[in-house]
């Protein structure tokens, strides 16, 4: 099959380059012709762990091309995929689809044949109807469906979330749709993947409710993080003894600083706003965007803490600064606002991130970015664990104690051994965790 992929983001550019490898004809459109060009010569916008080597594998095969021009782009295929952005907006929290509905405009006015127009944008529930008018208003004269296919994919393992997906959700309201996404998705489908047929509103809310499920499960096991350091509890035992309950599972459960990304937290608080806007409120997923954005903050008050009450002109050095490791994402990381407010209460911060120091520099203003976590760590009163990067497991904790002014360390991942740092003379602070776990 022939497919267009409109935005050379993260879902268009791990979409398109897997629709590839399936041995589909994947065009990606972008209106941006510095990252088109990067494109066509192998330079890849985005940190994905094996995304390089397959678009560059996939281009050089000839099943996989980019351009500008969306009209030439969409020529002769049998999906149109729209991949752009939908962030929040400023003003009220609502997704914003400006993006998504330009791209329906654009794609209206250059269909030529039938065509099924795909929403793999994370979109509020209603959505590709209104994609749906928006086509019929620029071109009734055109033969077309509209389709919603959310994608799951995870920062840091997106290609294997895409090739070996837990299932394929499409929303479909006409035969005709439902029978080429079942062609699209075939090689999927033949190795036994389940895929979900539903009506087109099912499936956007499908895609949030996921999203809200999954933080809701990051923040509760938060809380219950916060009630084991009152009374003695292990939250990562609290975490087991929850995920061997089958009607649970073991994943999501794992305490730290609060949830970031490019997909939660805009997720869960457009749900909150569509929820509201139609008169059936979700309280719970209103009290996990409150707690997590207070959460994020209150972390920076532990490296108070363990300074003795207060970081003014202390220097703080911060290990990781993307939401999660193996990506470069930047967006709503819990490391911008624990350096805020670090800084806000007198810090000077020194921070290191494998992947994602171009990134941070732009949304993290009056820190020092360093090359190496050892030149972080380098006269630091405190140290800060925000990221687990493999890297800094593998870190001398001799050399590390002798380079900082204080052996100071706060770790809000849990990556290591109380015990053992204790033993290595550091005072050390975890979350969820008695000092003495091994």
């Amino acid at each position: 099959m022939r497919l267009a992929m409109i935005g050379t983001g993260y879902v268009g550019l791990v979409s398109g380059a897997c629709f590839a490898e399936f041995g589909h004809d994947v065009v990606c459109v972008d209106i941006d012709p510095g990252k088109i060009e990067k494109l066509k010569k192998g330079e890849i916008p985005i940190y994905e762990p094996g995304l390089d080597e397959l678009v560059t594998r996939n281009h050089a095969a000839g099943r996989l091309s980019f351009t500008q021009d969306l009209s030439a782009g969409i020529e002769g295929c049998d999906c149109v995929f729209i991949c752009v952005g939908t962030p929040p907006r400023p003003e009220d929290g609502h997704a914003d689809l400006k993006y998504v509905y330009q791209a329906a405009k654009d794609i209206a006015g250059a269909i030529n044949r039938y065509t099924v127009i795909v929403d793999k944008s994370t979109v509020p529930v209603g959505t590709a109807r209104e994609v749906d008018a928006i086509v019929r208003a620029e071109n009734p004269a055109a033969e077309w469906d509209v389709v919603s296919n959310p994608e799951f994919l995870r920062e840091g393992a997106a290609i294997e979330d895409f090739m070996k997906p837990d299932r394929v959700v499409i929303g479909a309201d006409s035969e005709r749709g439902r029978a080429v996404m079942r062609q699209l998705y075939a090689p999927l489908s033949d190795k036994g993947v389940p895929i979900l047929m539903t009506g087109r509103e099912t499936a956007e809310i499908i895609k949030y409710a996921t999203n809200a499920f999954l933080a809701t499960k990051v923040t509760f096991i938060n809380e219950m993080a916060d009630l084991c350091e009152k009374v003695g509890g292990n939250v990562q035992d609290v975490a087991r003894g929850l995920g061997l309950d089958d009607r649970i599972g073991p994943r999501f459960l794992r305490a730290g600083p609060g949830y970031g990304g490019s997909c939660f937290p805009k997720d869960t608080m457009a749900l909150v706003k569509t929820a509201e806007m139609v008169g059936a409120p979700t309280w719970i997923v209103d009290a996990v965007v409150k707690k997590n954005d207070v959460r994020k903050r209150q972390m920076a008050h532990r490296v108070a803490e363990i300074c003795g009450g207060t970081v003014s002109g202390k220097t703080v050095a911060v290990l990781g600064l993307t939401f999660k490791p193996d990506t470069d994402d930047m967006r709503e990381s819990p490391a911008i606002d624990i350096v805020d407010e670090l800084q806000a209460n007198g810090a000077t911060v020194r921070a290191y991130d494998p992947e994602g120091m171009e990134q941070a520099k732009a949304v993290i203003n009056g820190a020092t970015f360093c090359p190496s976590a050892m030149d972080a760590l380098t006269g630091a009163d405190a140290a800060v664990l925000v990221t687990e990067w493999a890297e800094f497991e593998e870190l001398d904790f001799e050399a590390v104690k002798a380079a900082m002014s204080a052996a100071n360390l706060v770790d809000l991942r849990n990556v290591f051994s109380p015990a053992k740092m204790k033993a290595a003379g550091f005072n050390y602070v975890s979350i969820g965790r008695p000092p003495a776990v091994k």
